[in-house]
């Protein structure tokens, strides 16, 4: 089969898979942020053999990839594989005053996400650590440098002297949502590897990466939902 062939054979498994309502409902969930295949059955209200089904389904179109969570490891969250999405619209999301980014100790990918977040939208953005550390990760200051942020004003905070009610709560680690009250509403979830586990540059690399990717994603919601807010007023 040519090149060609097998990439309307791909484009066409990919649109099988997202021709199933509940499958579709599944996908919109998991464009803003990861989750457990249990936090999909209850968002979603679908029975856990309905939702294994699905992501089965979704896995084996390559539209979903599962990855074993950092902290409580007989857990398993679900991301999208973006790069076969272009064509698929993000849901809205409401509008957000603030935006913070929540890790555990508040030293490498909160920090980023929070100067990177700074860079592409005009709603505030701040970080925040669930266990946060005595100060910033130096790995993390040397790639924001590198990118041209500014690390100069990074302070590590706890996440309860941050948030208020209105933010919009961004965990960008596993650890840091798994002890998110429940409560702490409304979040997000970024399932974004820790750099300090592996500790060099190429993992700090690879998380501004990431979240570089996520926030322009994001930002472009929430800029959309700020600008119909405004219409409609």
């Amino acid at each position: 089969m040519s090149a060609e062939r097998m990439a309307i054979a791909d484009r066409a498994r990919i649109h099988a898979a997202l021709g199933d309502p509940a499958r579709l409902a599944i996908v919109d969930t998991l464009v803003a942020g990861d989750a457990a295949p249990g936090e999909l059955g209850m968002v979603l209200e679908m029975p856990t053999n309905l939702i294994a089904h699905h992501l089965k389904v979704l896995e084996d179109a390559g539209l979903v990839i599962r990855s074993r969570s950092e902290g409580d490891r007989r857990r398993t969250y679900v991301r999208l594989a973006t790069e076969v999405l272009a064509s698929v619209v993000t849901p809205s999301l409401t509008e957000a005053p603030r935006v913070v980014f929540v890790c555990t100790q508040n030293s490498a990918r909160s920090q980023l996400a929070a100067s990177i977040w700074s860079r592409r939208s005009h709603i505030p953005a701040l970080s925040a650590g669930t266990q946060p550390a005595a100060k910033p990760h130096p790995r993390a200051v040397r790639v924001a440098r590198k990118h041209g942020l500014d690390p100069a004003a990074w302070r590590t905070s706890h996440v309860d002297d941050v948030v208020e009610r209105e933010d919009l709560i961004v965990a960008v680690c596993d650890v840091a949502y798994e002890h998110l009250p429940a409560d702490a509403r409304p979040r997000l979830h970024w399932s974004v590897p820790d750099p300090a586990a592996v500790d060099n540059d190429a993992a700090f690399e690879a998380a501004y990466s990431e979240l570089t990717d996520r926030i322009d994603r994001l930002a472009t919601v929430l800029s959309s939902a700020s600008s119909t807010t405004r219409r409609g007023r």
